[in-house]
C-alpha cells in the first residue's frame, strides 16, 4: 500500500522489494540502473540512488563496479522474512482488530477474492 506520508525513497524501496518478492527479480538478477528506474518511476535519480543504497546497506543488493547492481544471494529469503515480521507485528494487529469489530468471518473474506 502506498503511503504518501513516507519519504519518496522509502516508497521506491517498497516498489523494489515488492518486485523482488513477486519474482520480477531473483537472487543474482541485475536491477535496473538508477537512471532507468528513476525514469520509469518519475523520480529523481538521487532519490533512487538513496533507495538502492539502503538495500546495499542491508546487504540485499551488491554492486559490481562498472556493471550494475544485483540482488544478493539469499536476499529474497531475507526480505520475505523481514516483510512477514513487519506485517505480523505492524500491519496485521489493526486489521485483525477491525475484522473482530465488524464480526467478519473467513468465508466472507475469501468470497471477496472473486
Amino acid at each position: 500500500m502506498a503511503d504518501d506520508s513516507k519519504p519518496v525513497y522509502l516508497r521506491l524501496r517498497e516498489i523494489i522489494a515488492a518486485s523482488i518478492l513477486d519474482g520480477a527479480f531473483s537472487d543474482g538478477d541485475m536491477l535496473p540502473s538508477v537512471r532507468a528506474f528513476a525514469a520509469q518511476q518519475g523520480a529523481n535519480p538521487l532519490t533512487v540512488a538513496k533507495a538502492y543504497q539502503s538495500f546495499q546497506d542491508d546487504g540485499l543488493v551488491v554492486v559490481k563496479r562498472g556493471v550494475g547492481m544485483f540482488v544478493a544471494d539469499g536476499a529474497t529469503r531475507r526480505l520475505r522474512v523481514a516483510e512477514r515480521e513487519h506485517f505480523l507485528e505492524t500491519v496485521w494487529p489493526p486489521v485483525a482488530a477491525q475484522i473482530r469489530r465488524l464480526g467478519l468471518r473467513v468465508e466472507e473474506l475469501d468470497a471477496q477474492k472473486a
